[in-house]
């Protein structure tokens, strides 16, 4: 089954995402080399990028490195858009290089517009290792966008695709034959990812939560590792015939719901433990609801799932 991560039509669907991480750095953004994104927009904004025709195959090269947002607007024929641009650079610069925007005036650049087949505006696709997806198709308040983007982050880092794009005056491009400069925060632990230390990676999510409970990426991935800890050379088969063999046991419960987690079926996870819950008792029952909720930590307490799964809990409870 297919897990949505908004419950917004048009919405993004990034379960049948590959699971390998993408490429950790790449050409900071505007820079004036064969992979050019464009002009910097809004005077200084650092992921922000204005798109003519001469940039924009440039623009989704950098989707190899990181999620690219195309937002397509005009100011003339739906001012709505127009301010759904802005605000979405807004929120963008916020995320610190885990998105980079290309803003097209379809007025101005009518023939990206059609290329990309674009129905109606206001429209926002993401592109992620080159392949479009749509993402919102109607004007949002800001706070709804800061929402909308927090729970891609998860779904993307629940994927391992951690990147970041690179702000123009952070660092020059490296030349060719160089590495590229990555995050520091989180180069150790996506290293101890790509290695397969999946310890390491605990540890290391763990320190940057430690330092800012705050920091959403540290949080969605320090939340995942764990799960990944947790099913470390686990047969899926064999669980699940153990968790069907067993419907109580809460060891056997949640390993398959944290194999529901890493594959992608998040409502199946959920209403697994919510129904383990409600036919067992302490402490059997407290050991349940408290996996339910860090579950709910690894997707994020704002997606519509989540919320859901909160008030199926209390059913079960009470």
């Amino acid at each position: 089954m297919t897990q949505q991560p908004f419950s917004r039509p048009g919405a993004i669907d990034l379960s049948g995402l590959g699971k390998q991480p993408a490429p950790q750095a790449g050409a900071p953004a505007g820079t004036s080399t064969s992979r050019s994104t464009g002009t910097t927009a809004g005077g200084g904004l650092s992921y922000t990028v204005v798109v003519d025709e001469q940039s924009f195959q440039g623009l989704l090269e950098q989707s190899i490195t990181a999620p690219v947002l195309l937002a397509f607007y005009s100011r003339t024929r739906m001012p709505e858009s127009g301010q759904l641009a802005d605000d979405l650079a807004t929120v963008v610069e916020e995320h610190d290089g885990r998105y980079l925007l290309g803003l097209v005036d379809i007025d101005a650049a009518p023939q990206i517009a059609q290329a990309m087949q674009i129905p109606s505006i206001p429209l926002v696709v993401a592109v992620v290792d080159g392949r479009p997806m749509p993402l919102l198709q109607d004007p949002l308040p800001i706070d709804e966008l800061r929402t909308a983007l927090t729970q891609v982050g998860q779904q993307l880092t629940a994927q391992g695709i951690t990147g970041r794009h690179q702000p123009r005056s952070s660092a020059p491009p490296a030349a060719e034959g160089e590495e590229e400069v990555v995050d520091p925060r989180y180069a150790p632990a996506q290293d101890a990812l790509a290695a397969g230390d999946i310890d390491r990676a605990v540890a290391e999510y763990q320190k940057l939560v430690d330092s800012n409970p705050a920091d959403v990426e540290a949080v969605g991935g320090l939340a995942i590792a764990k799960v990944m800890q947790r099913t470390q050379g686990v047969d899926l088969a064999q669980a699940r015939a153990a968790a069907a063999e067993n419907p109580d046991d809460v060891d056997a419960q949640t390993m398959v719901a944290d194999l529901d987690m890493l594959g992608g079926h998040v409502d199946d996870a959920f209403n697994r433990l919510v129904n383990l819950v409600a036919r067992t008792a302490d402490p059997d029952r407290s050991r349940a609801r408290d996996h339910l909720l860090g579950l709910f930590a690894a997707v994020g307490n704002d997606d519509p799932r989540v919320l859901a799964g909160r008030r199926n809990l209390a059913s079960a409870l009470f």
